[in-house]
């Protein structure tokens, strides 16, 4: 046997050793990982807020407070606005219960031909009470690891708070103690990419609250004048739903009061999907590239991958962080690589040249009309003033 086997041997076995050593630590770290990277992302959004209150003699600590303040009155709004909804939509679906139910199997024995009563179906149902109790054992089996999910969400979004207000109070000491491990060659490097990141960020939230706003105005007026109950509430609801859920967002703000309408007055939910389809055609065109274009210049496709991309690996979070990280990315990639110019070649754009042709063709249609009306004109002119001519003498 050579002499260097066994040390190889061992050195390899701790290799393995600290290869699963490492593994399990970063699954077991994982989500402090995730909840540090949404505290990044958080504070990279929000300071540029307390940059502003900075200069203008604030100091950081108060300024991020009043910012926190600021998100807690927000959310507190929202949360407060939906469960008003909530509850009344719930109280008033539990009072109708009995006259839907009528009206439910009134329609069975129409249509199926058959005789079913509300008084049957409560035997049927006090009959089955054992099975109805085994639901609710189930259920309240449940409730523990409910409250068991409830809790460990509400530490994460305590931990999240925390490292968000940490990395934004102290901004500069973070990026200075960042920049102190680097070379000075690197230092500036990394400085620009933080920058790109905060003007992203920045930009991309700024500019979501600012679509949810507007949204959340028309809506409420268009709820108004429908006639639809809570319609502060359902507007505020459409206006955050849509523009801060990725994707699906969108379809989940206007299934909300379609539902409400439809236990109002059937043909207001037509109405309303009618306004929600017309308005999200609006922002998509005119009001979304405006406000965006300066903030975060996004393909919609990239965007949609970015956000496939962001829930496969992160799940929720992921989808949420998505298109800022993408938007980084991009301008980052835009700032470090080079690009050439592009010669012209009919291979890029096949239909440019066939566009083009038709544009020349309507060019010359429009100087014949033009040429002919000119000319047609000018003779008449012409014939003004020979006639006019000839009577002159005669006349005279």
């Amino acid at each position: 046997m050579p002499r260097w086997l066994p040390k190889a041997m061992v050195l390899a076995l701790v290799l393995v050793g600290l290869f699963q050593l490492a593994n399990w630590a970063f699954h077991q770290l994982i989500d402090l990982f995730v909840m540090l990277l949404v505290a990044f992302f958080l504070s990279l959004a929000m300071e540029p807020a307390v940059d502003r209150m900075a200069a203008r003699g604030v100091r950081r600590g108060l300024g991020t407070f009043l910012v926190f303040i600021g998100l807690a009155v927000a959310v507190a709004g929202f949360l407060t606005a939906l469960g008003t909804l909530l509850v009344d939509q719930v109280t008033q679906i539990s009072t109708r219960l009995p006259h839907l139910l009528e009206d439910l199997i009134n329609w069975v024995n129409r249509t199926f031909h058959q005789d079913f009563s509300l008084s049957e179906l409560q035997h049927r149902v006090l009959q089955d009470s054992g099975t109805i109790e085994r639901y609710a054992q189930q259920a309240a089996d449940n409730i523990w690891g409910v409250s068991s999910t409830v809790i460990g969400g509400l530490f994460r979004a305590f931990t999240v708070g925390l490292f968000t207000f940490y990395f934004t109070a102290e901004g500069p000491r973070v990026r200075r103690t960042v920049c102190s491990l680097l070379p000075p060659a690197k230092q500036a490097e990394v400085l620009r990419a933080w920058e790109i990141a905060l003007a992203k960020t920045g930009g991309y939230l700024y500019s979501r609250a600012l679509l949810a706003v507007i949204s959340a105005a028309a809506h409420w007026i268009a709820f108004e004048v429908i006639g639809l109950p809570y319609a502060a509430a359902l507007g505020i609801w459409v206006g955050v739903m849509s523009q801060f859920v990725p994707t699906i967002g969108t379809y989940i703000a206007g299934a909300l009061p379609v539902l409400v309408a439809l236990t109002v007055r059937p043909v207001d939910a037509l109405w309303v999907l009618a306004f929600v389809v017309v308005y999200q055609q609006i922002e998509n065109y005119l009001l979304h590239p405006r406000i965006t274009a300066k903030t975060v210049d996004v393909h919609p496709a990239v965007a949609f991958g970015s956000v496939i991309a962001g829930a496969a690996l992160l799940g929720a979070v992921g989808a949420l962080i998505a298109i800022p990280a993408a938007a980084t990315l991009q301008g980052f990639v835009g700032t470090y690589v080079r690009r050439y110019e592009v010669t012209e070649d009919p291979r890029i754009d096949r239909g440019e040249e066939r566009r083009e042709r038709r544009r020349q063709t309507v060019r010359r249609l429009r100087r014949m009309v033009s040429g002919g009306s000119s000319e047609e004109s000018a003779g008449q002119g012409q014939d003004e003033r020979h006639g006019g001519g000839s009577d002159g003498p005669s006349g005279s």
